[in-house]
């Protein structure tokens, strides 16, 4: 593999664990982890930590799917890898 496909591969794996590090903190840190300090504050009447758990992630999660795929979009046009 040449550098310029080794450097597309590190920014890859870069955006790729950045993804995985926010979806674990929203899902297993917000959901379960931190809960119960969470639970501290009301949003809706809610307790954050339960609104985190049934709510609050999914819409993280869907923010994350678009911004993932614009940044994954960044990176194939500096590496002219995108499709026209």
């Amino acid at each position: 593999m040449d550098k310029s496909g080794e450097a597309y591969w590190r920014a890859t794996l870069r955006l790729l664990s950045i993804v995985l590090v926010i979806w674990f903190l929203v899902s297993f840190g917000a959901g379960i982890l931190f809960a119960s300090a969470l639970n501290g504050i009301h949003l809706g009447g809610y307790p954050l930590g339960f609104w985190f758990a049934h709510q609050g992630s999914i819409y993280v999660f869907i923010a994350l799917i678009f911004w993932y795929a614009k940044k994954m979009g960044d990176i194939d046009r500096e590496f002219d890898v995108h499709e026209e």
